[in-house]
């Protein structure tokens, strides 16, 4: 997916809350956001690549302030809201235990994320609301058809507080269809997004094998080690959380591979780019 122009201030208030969390050296920030002021000035068009541009300005910050993880404190909150309504979540699988419902759980944990919304965000109650949401994309039954067909999928996480939720539906996907199951987290810290130690602490690992890729904003598969490119184009069916993979994976031909995403629509770009309300929820097969 290439960049709207609302990115452009998405790009610098992501900017500003990193910078935030990385330091408190008013002038050093001052010096990074010139450079990002410049980097943007020099490259800003419809044309650009928006998990290369986000990841190039977040890249900017780490390397300047020397703070390797600032969203380390908001991945523990994530973790622990995700928890407090797990009671919760649960009572409302205990009613319906449909493929359905997991998807729309696993899809409501994408809300807990803190680098579409503002930190100051009402995100708790944003996540509640959802809890009475239908799916506004529902393609489930064509998941279904695929996960009794094929005998792997790769499962690429987002972030860390939804990973509880991603694991009640790999638990699903074990169960019900007996597939092998590769899951993919970030190699290194990038925002909020679920690293290895996150996946491993949540107990992941029962449903799959754990991989890594590159520390990017979502996936930018040009920029993934050949073995991650190797066993991503080795699977035909792919299940996609967030944004972040939706407009990665928008990047490239998938006419061979059925990929499914499931998403919240946090931001007005990715709205209009799927023909969908800002706030809604989506499982959506690729063309």
């Amino acid at each position: 997916m290439k960049v709207y122009y609302e990115c452009g201030p998405c790009f610098l208030r992501q900017a500003k809350e990193a910078m935030d969390l990385a330091t408190d050296d008013e002038d050093l920030k001052v010096e990074i956001l010139a450079k990002i002021f410049k980097f943007l000035a020099n490259c800003f068009s419809t044309d650009i690549n928006s998990n290369k541009t986000g990841t190039t300005i977040h890249q900017m910050i780490r390397e300047k302030t020397g703070c390797y993880d600032p969203y380390k404190n908001e991945k523990i909150l994530g973790n622990n809201t995700a928890l407090k309504y797990l009671p919760e979540v649960k009572k409302t699988i205990s009613e319906d235990d449909s493929l359905e419902t997991y998807v729309k759980i696993a899809i409501i944990g994408n809300i807990l994320d803190f680098g579409a919304f503002e930190l100051r965000e009402d995100i708790e109650s944003f996540f509640k609301d959802s809890l009475g949401k239908s799916l506004a994309i529902n393609d489930v039954d064509k998941l279904h058809h695929d996960l009794t067909t094929y005998q792997k999928v790769l499962y690429l996480v987002d972030n860390t507080g939804e990973i509880i939720f991603d694991k009640l539906l790999l638990e699903k996907i074990k169960k019900d269809y007996d597939v092998d199951i590769t899951i993919v987290v970030k190699e290194e810290p990038i925002l909020n997004d679920a690293c290895m130690e996150d996946a491993l602490e949540v107990g992941l690992d029962e449903f799959g094998e754990i991989i890594t890729m590159a520390g990017t904003v979502g996936i930018v598969y040009e920029d993934n080690t050949p073995e991650f490119k190797e066993i991503f184009d080795s699977h035909n069916l792919v299940i996609a959380k967030g944004m972040g993979n939706f407009e990665g994976l928008t990047e490239l031909d998938l006419k061979d591979k059925d990929v499914y995403f499931l998403l919240a629509t946090k931001c007005s770009a990715i709205s209009k780019f799927i023909g969908t309300n800002l706030g809604d929820l989506v499982l959506l097969k690729s063309d």
